[in-house]
């Protein structure tokens, strides 16, 4: 039986360390955490797995969710460039690229159905698939967590995104590279 802590955070799967990450990271409580499932280059959690519901019984459909900072940052700068429209645009006009989606939308709920039945989000992916393109972030998280070849949407925006790490780590765990760097600017802006 699995230990969950009172925000529904596994804790024989994730470290108390990876959810100080995610929590910082985020800028809240991280909650329903079910495993790290891609990090970055620094070693910082990057996208987490989430149960479909959490502690206080809210169905919660994003299976995965990208929780790196600088990522984030870099795939809303995506989004701000047009490319979910074009990518919805094509899914339109390219049944193989529509066809694809939609494996990957069915690779999402099958995925998402590991962890738990929530009647309320049943067929309901998450970043608009299987349909449109209305989320990077999720077809991005998607991509990093279940690897290349599963979310083509995912993989070619993951592959149009800038290295997001080269700046240094995001600065949420202590001794990652970069770390204290982070920690300088951010109290240098504060200033």
């Amino acid at each position: 039986m699995a230990t969950y802590d009172e925000h529904g955070n596994d804790l024989d799967r994730v470290t108390q360390a990876d959810l100080d990450a995610v929590t910082a990271q985020l800028g809240r409580q991280a909650r329903a955490v079910v495993e790290i499932a891609a990090r970055c280059p620094c070693g910082c959690p990057a996208v987490v797995r989430t149960a479909p519901r959490l502690p206080g019984g809210t169905p919660f459909p994003t299976s995965f969710y990208a929780t790196c900072p600088r990522l984030t940052g870099a795939i809303s700068t995506l989004e701000s460039q047009g490319v979910m429209a074009q990518m919805s645009a094509r899914l339109l006009e390219d049944e193989d690229y529509a066809a694809s989606y939609r494996a990957a939308h069915e690779d999402y709920l099958a995925r998402r159905g590991e962890l738990g039945d929530v009647p309320e989000v049943a067929g309901i992916s998450a970043g608009g698939m299987p349909t449109r393109v209305k989320c990077l972030h999720v077809v991005v998280a998607h991509s990093m967590a279940v690897g290349e070849g599963v979310n083509l949407p995912g993989d070619e925006a993951l592959a149009m995104l800038p290295p997001w790490w080269e700046n240094g780590c995001c600065g949420v765990v202590p001794g990652a590279a970069g770390a204290d760097a982070a920690e300088q600017t951010t109290d240098e802006e504060s200033r």
